[in-house]
């Protein structure tokens, strides 16, 4: 059985989608004539189809029923692949002229990595490894940029081995490294830009001060090398759309530069740093607004320049949900009164839970990502307000004391043997998870409706930019 997924069968099935009526997609697809391409083989992604109306809550609810009925108290995600879709369509709508390439470092969960090659987006890759991930679905070496300035000399005559030719630098040095093993590299020109409104600032580590540029194109024309544009990265968890129209900007500067000196510059990298949760304080059509002015002021149409970004924990962050057992519980009298609240506390104790995922595992970004910094766990079922809570601290599995999810978490008792489960936990978390002190990573089961298999199965791809 094989997932047909495609993107986009006429504007019909295009307006359906975008209203999120998959159903009235999929039938607007049906009456179209367009071919469609046999991508994704189901049965080697392990994907669960919602049929008769079920949720991604029901298909929670039915696995660990069957867990706890066979004694596996494993931690686990359910990756929603409806919403990286509706991500993706969102996308389309709100920056057109931005082809995305999506940040394997995120989140390379290989459903993850098949259901985007098959929407048609690009690939970001930072390694060898990484790239060596991408081609092992289906992706195509045109698909890729080695976005990474700083590679070793062995990764980079891997990429060209592999007809990887875009690759990003920001300084002579990697010049030099680039013209020893890949001197058919299509370079792209990494400038440091004002990161300082993010949450996680890259520009003190990587990019190329603008004062620097003249001399580092220069060098480039000497060694016989191709520059052909320009890239940046606003940081991860922007909080300053404007942070977008001063990098553009920026890269028009560069790319002036470069004409002076003989490169035809013909790509637009603007990064990353877009949200992927709902409640971050600005919203992705915010910075869609700033970005189509700014390109439509530096980089009109008619200049015939590829945009391209680099999103990541856009299309992933919302998409997955972690849950997690509660294998071990003690109780402790309270003694610090400040934490005390007569309206839904008991004084006399707070409770330690302990699960078997944490900051060794999945929620490695506690202490690790200023962009997603806390969490919110929630039961699997309705707090009612009658119910005496405790003050709680949730800690991981690990010997390691600075395994903490969560303090001061206001929560009826709770039992071992008991869920607890975590929304928007797509990005950075998969990916980097270890199995420290021999504690198992969370499995991952990806789930997609009826609905939207239906649709997918009816896509084409031909008229992606």
């Amino acid at each position: 059985m094989s997932l047909l997924c495609c993107l986009l069968a006429g504007c019909t099935l295009f307006s359906a989608l975008c209203k999120n009526n998959m159903a009235a997609a999929a039938a607007a697809a049906a009456t179209t004539n367009e071919s469609v391409m046999n991508v994704w083989y189901l049965e080697n992604c392990n994907i669960d189809i919602l049929d008769s109306g079920k949720t991604v809550k029901d298909f929670i609810d039915s696995k660990t029923k069957k867990l706890d009925s066979v004694g596996d108290e494993g931690p686990f995600y359910v990756a929603n692949l409806d919403n990286i879709f509706k991500r993706h369509l969102r996308w389309l709508t709100n920056l057109p002229r931005v082809k995305p390439f999506y940040a394997v470092k995120c989140n390379n969960e290989a459903a993850v990595l098949r259901m985007l090659s098959a929407l048609g987006t690009g690939f970001d890759c930072a390694s060898k490894g990484e790239i060596q991930r991408a081609l092992s679905h289906g992706v195509t070496p045109d698909k890729i940029i080695y976005a990474h300035t700083t590679k070793p000399l062995s990764h980079i005559k891997y990429a060209r081995a592999h007809g990887v030719n875009r690759m990003t630098f920001d300084s002579e040095e990697e010049l030099l490294k680039i013209s020893l093993c890949h001197t058919k590299a299509k370079l792209v020109l990494r400038i440091a830009v004002d990161d300082s409104d993010s949450l996680l600032q890259l520009s003190a580590k990587f990019g190329a001060k603008l004062a620097s540029v003249g001399k580092l194109l220069e060098r480039a024309a000497e060694l016989g090398l191709e520059v052909i544009g320009v890239s940046f990265h606003v940081g991860s968890g922007c909080t300053e759309s404007g942070a977008f129209k001063q990098a553009i900007a920026d890269a028009r500067s560069v790319f002036d530069m470069g004409k002076l000196r003989g490169f035809q510059m013909t790509l637009l990298d603007i990064g990353g740093g877009f949200p992927g949760r709902e409640d971050f304080q600005i919203k992705f059509e915010e910075f869609s607004e700033v970005i189509n002015g700014a390109l439509e002021e530096y980089f009109p149409p008619d200049s015939k320049v590829q945009i391209i970004a680099e999103p990541g924990r856009y299309y992933v962050d919302s998409a997955f949900t972690l849950a997690a057992n509660i294998i071990a519980k003690r109780a402790i009298l309270d003694d610090v009164g400040e934490h005390n609240d007569v309206e839904k506390s008991s004084p006399d104790r707070v409770m330690m839970y302990y699960l078997n995922d944490g900051v060794y595992g999945s929620l490695s970004f506690l202490i690790n990502d200023p962009a997603h910094s806390e969490v919110e766990p929630y039961l699997n079922r309705t707090v009612e307000s009658s119910e005496q809570r405790y003050r709680s601290v949730i800690w991981g599995p690990t010997c390691d004391s600075i395994d903490k999810v969560i303090d001061n978490f206001w929560i009826p008792e709770l039992h071992v043997g008991d869920w607890l489960f975590v929304d928007n936990m797509g990005a950075y978390s998969v990916c980097s998870s270890t199995d420290f002190n021999g504690f198992e990573r969370a499995q991952v089961y990806p789930v997609v409706t009826t609905e939207t298999w239906h649709a997918l199965n009816n896509f084409d791809i031909n008229n992606i930019h």
